[in-house]
Order: C-alpha cells, then structure tokens, then sequence
C-alpha cells in the first residue's frame, strides 16, 4: 500500500511552539476564577481576626443575619464536623474555634446576594476577643519556654543531616549568621472559587488551585462527604508559583453552597489575598565552611531556622529541602546541618517556586566568596573546584546522576557575553533610565559603581522521601469530519507554565496528529500531582507519552490487520499511515505513571530520597548608586540543564520568570510584619519588579537528558529562583564591599553598611533550640 506523505506537523517536542492559552489570554478573552459566574448565584466574603494571637470570647452573628438579602453567616459552631485540615499536617479548622493564631485568621463567613451585602454582613458580626501576647520570633518560638502554639508544641518540623565526620577541622574557616525575609507569590489573578450544590447533595467547584485531588481530599473530610459527593474542576489560573497549594476558600465556598443550596462564588481582593494564602518562608541561618588551603572543601555546618507561621501547611517538606540542599551543589565530605520549622503566631508560610533551597542558597553561596576571600581564590574558580557531577554524591549520601556536570555549567555561564560597560560620568543628555533610580534623576554616573559576580544552586525534581509520586492521563484518538483528533484529559493544573503546551507537543509528537485538544482537568480522572516540584513535564509529560504509545500501539495493531502501515514504528516516532479509516471505534487509553522509588528520610537523612537534580548557574550585573544606595540590575546571565527543551521558548520564559521573581527577593520583595501583623498587603506597598527593574536576561539552555523523564526532559522552573538571587546579592558586595547578610537588601545596607544580627548566639550545626539570646 502506497502512503501518501504527509503535511509536516507543527508544534512537535523540540520546536517553540506557540501557546493555544496564548490569544485569548492576551485578548482578555480567557476566562478567570474570578470571572466565573451562575445565574442565581450569591457571593461569599470572609471575617478575619484581626489579632495574630487571640482567644475568642464570644461571636454574635444575629445582626448580620437579620440584614437584607443576607442568605448565610457561618461560624465554627456550623461546621458540619470538626476534622481538620493541612497539606502535610491536619492542623487547622476552616472556621476558627475558640482560639486564633494569625492576623488573618477566618473567623466566620457569609453568602449574600450582591459583594456590597455580604461585605456589610461580614462588618456586623461581632466577636469578642482576649488578646494574648503574640510570638513572632521563630527561635524564641522553640525554646522550652515559649507559650504553646499547638499542643503538640512548636516544632512543625526537625531535620538532620549528618554525612562523614561532623566533627571535621579545615585549614580554613569562615563562618556568619543569614536572613531571608518572607516573599509573597503575588501572583495577579486572585483567589477565586465557583461552588454549586448538585441535587444528590454533594458539591462541585470551580476553583483556581494546583492540586486538584488534594484540594479535593480535603474539602470532602471537612465537608464531611464522601470524595465521589465532591467535584473539582480547574477554573483558569491567573498564576500560582506555590500560593494556590494550599486550601484557602474552598471549603468556605463549598459550606456556604451546601447551606444555602444556591452557586455561591467568592473572589478575594488582593489585601484578602496577601492574608489568604501561604509565603515564602522566612529564614535565619547560622554557617560555617571549612576548607583546605588549596580550596578543597571539608566540612558544611549549618542551624537553619525556617518560620512557619500559625499553621503548618508545607513546612514539613520545606524544611527538609532546606536541609538536603544545604551544602550546595558542590563536593562536602563532612556536613552537620540541623533544620527546624516553627511555628509562630505571624501569617502561614508555604510553597513557593524553590520551597526551601532559595533559603539555603543564599546563605551557602555567600559562604561560597567568603571563603574564596579568604583563601585568595578567584571565586567562580573556588565553584568550578568542587562542583559536583554524576557519581558525586550529596550530603544526604545520594549520588548525581543524568545531570550536566555543574563545573561546566559555571565555565559557561561565566564566559557568556557581558552587558555593555557602564555610561560613566556624564554632563550632557543622559538616558536616566540606564542608571540606578532611573527618572528619579538620583545620579548622573557619579557614586555608581558596577559588580559582577555567579552564584549556583540546585534542588530536587518531583516529590522526595518515599512519597507515592503519580500522574493518570487519558489519551483518546478519534475521527472527526475525517480527521484524526486527539483529546488528552488529566488533572494537571496549568497555572501559566505551560502545561497544556506540553501535552499537546508530546501528542502531537507521538500520534502523528496535528490536532490535539487538551480538555479541562478534574477530578473525574486520577490525580496529576500538583504543579509544583519542578514536575509536571516530568511526571504528567511521563503519564500522556506512556498513554499515547499505548493508543499508537493499538493503532499499529490494527493498520498491520488491514496492511496499511509500512512497518511497526519505535517509540518515539508517529504511525506513518493514514488514521482516519482505523478510529472506528475510537482508541482510548489510560495510563498511570510513577517514578522510581525514592527511599524514606531517616534520623540522619543518608538515603536516596530524591528522585533527580537540577541545577543552574547564573551570573549578575548591577550598578549600584553609593550615595543612595539604590540598585539596578543591569544583566543576568544563566546556564541552566534542562535535560531537554520540550519548547525552548517556553523554557527561556521559566528562566525569565523566575530569575524576576529572585531579582525582586535580592532586592526589593518583603512581606514586612510588625507584631504579627502585615504592613504592606497591597501591590502598592509590596514592590514588585516591573518591566523597568527587569535586565535583559542571556539564556543558555543546556540540554543533558536524564534517562529516566520524557525525552530526558528536567523540570525548569524552580533553579532560576534559587541561585539568581545569591549571585545579584553578591554583584552588589562586590560594588560596594558591603557585608549584606540579609535580603532584600535595602538602601540602608548599603549606604550605612548595616549587617542583620538576630540577636541570637547559634554555633552552626548545633540543634536550634539551643540558641542563647545575646
């Protein structure tokens, strides 16, 4: 049988495809969370305490019930159970019983028929609180004296890294105290959520969220319904970067639509939003490096303390990535590090993009040059000298493997083009925006100074430690008006990093077809995991790549039953024959796919609990105004492994994306708390990197497959957060000789030369309850 050649398909894996979320999105078509609506529906608003710390003495809701068009106020005495709930600890209410432990904390809610009304019932509820004293200072937090948060104590979480000799002595030793202030996600599009009452008595919600199923877990135990009663559907995401893990309105959406059973849609504000969702965790950290004089490495001592909050959400894993990845991607015989979350009584910490190792890289990378310093080492090279590569194994006892030497990927950072040098002094016309302040007209090139300097970083991909990793995808080919279409269906939320691309050029690539329609994840189908962990390509790309060679399988099968193919095609290569006659009845697969087994964290955390590594090397630009201290990043330049660019410009957006979000915490981002209490939930106060504050970005994408992901395909998105900060930190010691211990840096760091001191004595590696106060 002859075959007629086929027109070339567009969009396969390898080629920068356009994004089909791309027009509607940019056209202001595509519909948001927030933009969901049902005939009939009420609106849903929330009360928070106010108090980081409170009894509550007494609620009167009477008032707001008996206002006009005013359907529902629900409080803790209306939950249907009182079983909790929590990512990875079921420690929190939906509504607050008896006690708050955040400014923030919801404390009741409402459904009524227009946003103005349910804002109005929500400033009539009464309550009666009996403050107590908050406790905001995370170490404060662990010792033995500390009020009693929870009832089982403090601790969220204690880790412990003990590799080689902990007791190892080095020619030379360098050690100092760090601080990492709390970042916000910020993501644009709000919390929102759609929940409708079906008539058997179950629920089903529209929700913006990244994990379908956990979301779904959750909100059935609370509701007190079995899973099958409850239905989640992904309503659109207006970004996420790990505040959409968490619970934050769906349950609250869901009561409100059972009690009233009418849709009920609740949209967050963005002040609403900053005290809804998680943060990034802030972090105090105590290192010491010790080395020989040639510049080998001995030893990595560190007492990392991450603060989590009133509630314990992610912390568990965060602290353990804070401690595996604590030593950097570099060679260390000898480690001692201890991580301990805590909690306090200021807003929950979370996921965000780099959970964990954003802390630890900022902290062992400043280690990095101080050593270097005082080695007399040119400090790329001091890098290069102990980076790790495959067979190397971290100080968790794990070996590399599939990667990119890191050593290489450093050489290639460090020798991409340089920006253009600086203007200089300048007495006539000047382009301001080229000079720290920009049209502030601050300076002219006087007190500007330049530094460059690279900083490396690294983290796991997908979920570590023995925890069941999966992701189902169901790959359907049928004909239509003719022609081959592909439907894949799967759980996997897209949260703006692409992928419904990735789908959709996997299929494409696999089947042969050009048409492939990637329908609207539920929970009709099996999870995908969450859209975090660097997974999604890896575990949801794994899941429609096994499920499509499934489908072309069967198609092979039957064309060789009619002879119209040529031959049997290989993995990774479409059926060449024509499918349309061959879909009567349509081909359906479904597929489960997991990882390898990682092994659970022991007392000592020495096991292969990670599943794979990436890392990234970035090198930063800045010019930095001495006289005020004000910063501009002039370029960032990165070297990355991404295994394999399924569509290189997508990668180039991750990088760009996350070396902005590491930009803004050098910087410039900083949830600022007083007392407990947040004093800047607004985009006005929380700066925010803008288009003007982003330098151009020189990426270097690196493909070095893994063998066990798609197409040797890594995660991207997390390592361009990590190190990007450390190395735009350091560029600015390197103009201005200043110590900056602490980020964001703030103009008075550098203009005063102010160094972060907790005002706790820690020797590093040492349990952090034994901090004593100086």
């Amino acid at each position: 049988m002859t075959v007629a050649a086929r027109p070339r398909l567009r969009g396969v894996v390898g080629e920068s495809a356009p994004r089909s979320d791309a027009p509607p999105k940019t056209q202001g078509a595509f519909a948001y969370a927030s933009d969901l609506a049902r005939e009939g529906m009420l609106h849903g608003a929330t009360l928070r305490s106010p108090h980081p710390r409170a009894r509550i003495a007494r609620i009167d809701v009477e008032a707001a019930r008996a206002l006009p068009g005013v359907a529902a106020v629900l409080t803790a005495a209306d939950l249907p159970t009182k079983v909790k709930f929590g990512l990875m600890k079921l420690d929190q209410l939906p509504l607050a019983d008896g006690r708050v432990r955040y400014a923030g904390e919801p404390v009741a809610i409402v459904a009524a028929e227009d946003p103005e009304r349910a804002r109005e019932a929500v400033r009539a509820v009464r309550v009666e609180y009996e403050v107590l004293p908050a406790v905001t200072d995370p170490v404060a937090a662990l010792h033995p004296d500390a009020p009693r948060l929870h009832d089982d104590g403090n601790v969220i979480e204690d880790v412990r890294v003990v590799h080689g000799d902990p007791d190892a002595r080095a020619d030379v030793v360098v050690e100092d105290e760090y601080e990492v202030a709390m970042q916000d996600q910020a993501p644009l599009g709000p919390e929102a959520g759609l929940a409708i009452p079906d008539p058997d008595g179950g629920v089903t919600l529209h929700v913006a969220t990244q994990w379908l199923h956990e979301d779904l877990r959750q909100i059935a135990a609370c509701l007190g319904l079995p899973e099958r009663k409850v239905r989640l559907v992904l309503a659109g995401v207006g970004g996420a970067f790990g505040a959409r893990e968490d619970v934050t309105l769906q349950i609250h959406v869901c009561l409100l639509a059972l009690a009233t059973r009418r849709p009920v849609r609740i949209v967050y504000g963005r002040e609403e939003s900053f005290h809804g969702h998680v943060h990034r965790h802030a972090a105090r950290l105590w290192y010491a490096h010790g080395a020989t004089r040639d510049g080998d490495l001995v030893f990595v001592r560190a007492s990392i303390v991450l603060d989590g909050g009133g509630y314990a959400s992610s912390s568990s894993a965060v602290v353990a990535n804070a401690a595996c990845f604590g030593a950097g991607p570099y060679r260390v015989p000898n480690a001692l590090i201890h991580a301990v979350g805590a909690y306090t009584n200021n807003p929950p910490a979370g996921a965000m993009r780099g959970f964990g190792a954003v802390q630890s890289c900022f902290a062992y990378e400043a280690q990095m040059d101080r050593l270097a310093a005082a080695l007399g080492m040119d400090p790329v090279a001091l890098r290069g000298r102990n980076a790790l590569r495959d067979g190397d194994r971290i100080v968790t006892g794990q070996a590399v493997e599939g990667s990119a030497p890191v050593a290489d990927l450093i050489r290639r950072c460090a020798a991409l083009p340089p920006p253009a040098p600086p203007p200089g002094l300048i007495a006539g016309e000047v382009d301001l925006t080229a000079l720290p302040g920009g049209v502030g007209n601050v300076t002219r090139g006087e007190g500007v100074r330049r530094g460059t300097a690279l900083a490396v970083g690294f983290k796991n991909a997908c979920y570590s430690h023995a925890f069941d990793d999966f992701s189902t995808a169901r790959v359907r080919l049928v004909r239509e008006r003719g022609e081959p279409v592909a439907y894949v269906l799967t759980a996997a939320a897209e949260v703006g990093q692409g992928i419904v691309g990735v789908c959709e050029q996997i299929a494409r690539t696999e089947l042969g077809v050009q048409r492939v329609v990637v329908e609207t994840p539920d929970t009709s189908i099996g999870s995908a995991g969450s859209s975090s962990a660097s997974r999604q390509t890896w575990m949801t790309g794994g899941a429609v790549l096994a499920a499509c060679r499934e489908v072309k399988a069967e198609l092979a099968r039957r064309a060789e039953a009619h002879d119209r193919v040529r031959r049997t095609p290989r993995d990774g290569e479409p059926v060449d024959v024509d499918l349309a006659p061959l879909l009567d009845p349509p081909i359906e697969r479904t597929v489960t796919h997991r990882h390898r087994p990682t092994e659970p964290r022991d007392a000592t955390t020495q096991n292969a609990g990670h599943v794979a590594f990436l890392f990234a090397a970035h090198r930063a630009t800045v010019d930095v105004d001495v006289e005020t201290g004000i910063v501009k990043v002039v370029q960032v330049a990165t070297s990355q492994d991404v295994g394999k660019a399924i569509n290189p410009l997508a990668v180039v957006g991750q990088l760009e994306g996350g070396i902005a979000q590491g930009l803004g915490l050098a910087v410039m981002e900083e949830v600022r708390l007083q007392g407990g209490l947040m004093r800047n939930a607004s985009f006005t106060d929380y700066l925010l990197p803008t288009t003007l504050d982003m330098p151009p970005v020189v990426c270097d994408l690196v493909e070095h497959p893994h063998p066990d992901a798609p197409y040797g395909a890594k995660g991207v998105g997390e390592p361009p957060t990590i190190s990007s900060t450390p190395a735009i930190v350091a560029a600015i010691r390197a103009a201005t000789g200043r110590e900056l211990n602490r980020v964001p840096v703030r103009p008075d760091d550098i203009v005063f030369g102010t160094a972060a001191r907790s005002g706790w004595r820690m020797r590093p590696g040492a349990d952090p309850r034994t901090a004593v106060r100086m």
